[in-house]
């Protein structure tokens, strides 16, 4: 039985709203989400040989929402994620090369084989950081944001977060803090209805997150996350408030992974979820709903977005043989970066 209405409804109605984006950006959204699937689609068939010393969270299936809501940021805009990275840190403008040495435990992986994937970070693009801490990096997110409006910056700060992460305490304590001071901040909640694999109806039965947000004096949206315009919309009107002075977003966005929680592959015949609800949500696959869209558009066909793969997989060729090549970390390389009075 399927246990869960989700919230994947396609592109309906939205024809009307091609005339207000250009056709290049649409096509990098496209693009944008493509890549990340073929990344990660890569990085699965792979992990199996062991060359991957780190362990992995894919965002197969949760494309549309690093994607929609990085297209509404700027390069000064400040991003920070939980365990699940991969998306997140491609979709702010992190570095394909770097990231695939810091998942082979490379010395010139972003963080310098120190992080692994779940602590993937960039300042150079705004990926700010990420922690594998459930919730971890909400209240540093959220101190992020009261730094930059006390210094009287102009940038937003935005921190990804799961279902689970609303159960935490530092979560409850971030939101009221941010609604008291009006900090500039979005919370996104990518709800994928599963905290490993305990399901969201065992853990808050009868809570609809947004709704919980919004009672800690915050405007709080619920938007489709397999729809990357959708989230683009939430996101682009949640950073505006933000910049004008209007406080902080909390944004729920239905989400679904398509494979385990950790690792490469598929769980679901584990039994802790029902194969037809995931299939389900295959059929309102981010990707591919946005494919038919534009395809419906005229916007794009099969051989151009064969075209458009075969470039994305050469890159990812390229980046794969770079991480395979660089050197690993030496003994000396432990005392970089380590600070003692």
């Amino acid at each position: 039985m399927i246990r869960y209405d989700y919230h994947g409804t396609g592109f309906a109605g939205w024809q009307e709203k091609l005339n207000h984006y250009e056709p290049a950006f649409l096509l990098k959204l496209f693009r944008d989400m493509l890549r990340i699937r073929i990344i990660e689609e890569e990085i699965e068939r792979r992990y199996w040989q062991d060359h991957m010393k780190s362990p992995i969270h894919l965002v197969i299936g949760q494309e549309a929402t690093s994607v929609g809501a990085c297209a509404a940021l700027t390069r000064a805009d400040l991003l920070y994620a939980s365990h699940r990275t991969h998306g997140n840190y491609l979709a702010k403008g992190g570095d394909l090369k770097a990231m695939l040495c810091e998942m082979h435990c490379r010395i010139n992986g972003c963080v310098g084989s120190r992080g692994g994937s779940m602590h993937l970070m960039d300042k150079s693009v705004g990926m700010a950081g990420s922690s594998a801490i459930v919730a971890g990096v909400v209240p540093i997110a959220t101190g992020a944001a009261f730094a930059a409006q006390m210094q009287d910056e102009s940038y937003v700060t935005t921190v990804f977060l799961g279902d689970a992460a609303t159960e935490e305490g530092a979560v409850s304590e971030a939101l009221n803090f941010a609604a008291l001071k009006q900090l500039p901040i979005v919370y996104f909640c990518e709800n994928n209805f599963y905290s490993v694999q305990s399901p969201l109806h065992t853990r808050q039965p009868q809570r609809e997150i947004y709704k919980w947000a919004a009672s800690y004096g915050m405007p709080s949206v619920l938007v489709d996350g397999t729809n990357v315009l959708a989230v683009y919309e939430a996101m682009q009107a949640a950073v505006a408030r933000a910049k004008q002075g209007g406080g902080p977003t909390f944004i729920e966005s239905p989400v679904y992974r398509f494979r385990a929680h950790g690792g490469a592959g598929d769980d679901s015949k584990t039994g802790y979820r029902d194969i037809a609800e995931r299939e389900a949500w295959q059929k309102v696959c981010p990707v591919e709903t946005y494919f038919a869209f534009l395809k419906s558009a005229g916007l794009i066909d099969e051989q151009a977005r064969k075209v458009m793969a075969g470039e994305i997989m050469a890159e990812t060729m390229e980046a794969f043989d770079f991480a395979l090549a660089s050197p690993n970390p030496t003994e000396a390389d432990l005392y970089t970066h380590v600070y003692a009075d």
